[in-house]
């Protein structure tokens, strides 16, 4: 319930305990066992939220969430909770909030996806679990995408840039440093495993516009439900995509400092896999993200089993806190009960430590930031009932929320514009149009050689077949000349000898 800037979540023994509006961005933590009421709590907090006007983000992870698009009823429970809070059941009015429901895969909910570019190297090798060196050559696949204006849309683009800086790194070595064929492999595996778990379809156009998270409808907060029973079996994907959604926000909203309540309030369930095997340089990048992003009017509360599940540098930012009960069976479960009891400003009148262990089923441990924005004294409550409906919805009001939403069409149909792809498979048909030119040019060169020789050597056998006729002929003729001149000289001589015989033969009858 909300009223005078004051969120009402739980009952004491000392009255109503109230969250302060303006101090609801300074983050929460709601911790606790599975089944002791955290889930509970949270719609709570969310429909009270909802209901001052501010919209609010959280993944659903059975289902149960979807409950609060419904008007819930009087039960028993709650006529029990009445009577121990001072409320008139004659007074309440059951509702339901407006609900916008989302799924990564785009079956439960509208889709919501990013593209390669906007998810960034850093979180896209958490998401591939890269070691550091191929962290790096990933980082430089981005900048050459960058620096020769390749847009990194979708996963075939990245696969296909990767391919095109592998068969030119002595190209890129020198301006952007050396590129294994090794590591490229190994990133090629990992996008491809990637691909097989679904994680191909998060990266597309139409990109998710993170404004459409800050809306409200009738004056209340919308609430954005992400279905993520599916996205759960995928651990990495699942926190790479909300970090990947803390950081779009922070990136994109205006700095707005301190207001009466919070711009818009985020959920992150399971909050333990934010940081699961997370390099040190990502958490800092987390932490930094959730210390400055409260400056932007966004609250952020992390829902785990234990504190302990947190660094304590993100801990250490959390100023509003629920604890419910955590179980201590083992040495182990002892120490983080110890830990947690130890996060809260202790209350003189009891043990907060015993306290976690005793908790009942909707208790909790309540301490929330003052005017001031210092730690109340802790206090064992009881939380409020939603007025919303508990439990899932049927897959018919599922569909009938997705259909009548103001978003419905939005991002259904996926985009598939010109990009990186498609622009070096362009370059590679330039380049294998352009070699082939050269390689008919080059035969074509070769005919001709080949041409010209075959025409010098027919005009070299010409020529000598020429001379050969010719000096046939020359020398033909110089026979037939030298024959008759001999067969003239032979002619002179005889008829010389004749003339000399007929003169002396006269000359002898005288």
């Amino acid at each position: 319930m909300y009223k005078d800037s004051q969120l009402y979540v739980a009952h004491s023994a000392a009255g109503p305990i109230n969250l302060i509006g303006k101090m609801a961005n300074r983050h929460g933590l709601i911790a606790g066992a599975t089944g002791t009421g955290k889930t509970v709590t949270l719609q709570v907090l969310a429909e009270t939220f909802s209901e001052a006007g501010v919209p609010c983000f959280m993944a659903d992870m059975k289902g149960d969430l979807s409950g609060i698009s419904q008007t819930g009823k009087l039960s028993g429970f709650i006529e029990k909770r009445c009577a121990e809070f001072g409320i008139d059941p004659a007074t309440l009015e059951f509702k339901g909030c407006p609900v916008r429901l989302y799924d990564v895969y785009g079956k439960q909910g509208h889709p919501m996806r990013t593209t390669i570019r906007q998810m960034g190297s850093m979180l896209l090798s958490r998401l591939l679990d890269l070691n550091d060196t191929q962290s790096g050559v990933l980082s430089l696949t981005f900048r050459i995408a960058e620096d020769e204006q390749l847009p990194l849309i979708d996963m075939k683009d990245l696969r296909l840039m990767l391919d095109y800086v592998a068969k030119n790194s002595e190209r890129y070595s020198t301006t952007y440093g050396n590129v294994s064929t090794a590591t490229i492999g190994a990133i090629q595996r990992s996008l491809l495993t990637l691909a097989e778990q679904g994680g191909d379809k998060f990266f597309g156009e139409p990109a998710f516009d993170i404004y459409d998270l800050l809306q409200t409808e009738g004056g209340r907060g919308v609430m954005n439900i992400l279905a993520a029973d599916e996205l759960m079996l995928q651990p990495k994907l699942y926190s790479t995509f909300l970090m990947w959604l803390l950081t779009e926000i922070y990136d994109k909203m205006p700095e707005i400092g301190d207001m009466e309540l919070p711009k818009m309030v985020f959920f992150f369930d399971e909050a333990h896999m934010l940081f699961k095997d997370t390099s040190r340089a990502l958490t800092d990048k987390i932490e930094q993200i959730v210390r400055l992003i409260r400056s932007k009017g966004i609250g952020v509360y992390f829902i785990s089993q234990s504190p302990s599940d947190l660094p304590e540098t993100i801990l250490g930012q959390c100023g509003n806190r629920v604890q419910h009960a955590l179980r201590a069976f083992t040495p182990k479960d002892q120490a983080a009960v110890k830990a947690a009891a130890q996060t809260f400003r202790p209350n003189p009148a009891f043990s907060t430590e015993r306290e976690i262990l005793e908790l009942g089923t909707g208790e909790a441990l309540v301490s929330f930031l003052d005017e001031k924005g210092a730690p109340s004294i802790v206090e064992r409550a009881k939380i409020l009932f939603p007025m919303s409906q508990i439990g899932a919805i049927t897959d018919e009001q599922r569909s009938q929320i997705i259909a009548s939403s103001r978003i419905a069409g939005k991002y259904d149909e996926a985009i598939d514009r010109e990009s990186a792809f498609e622009k070096i498979l362009k370059q590679r048909e330039a380049e294998a149009e352009k070699a082939a030119e050269a390689k008919a040019e080059a035969e074509a060169e070769k005919e001709r050689e080949r041409e010209e020789k075959e025409q010098a050597k027919a005009a070299k056998k010409s020529s000598g077949m020429k001379k050969s006729i010719i000096g046939s002929i020359i020398g033909t003729a110089a026979t037939y000349f030298a024959k008759t001149l001999a067969q003239q000289m032979a002619k002179k001589i005889t008829g010389s000898t004749r003339t000399t015989k007929k003169k002396t033969t006269t000359r002898k009858k005288r």
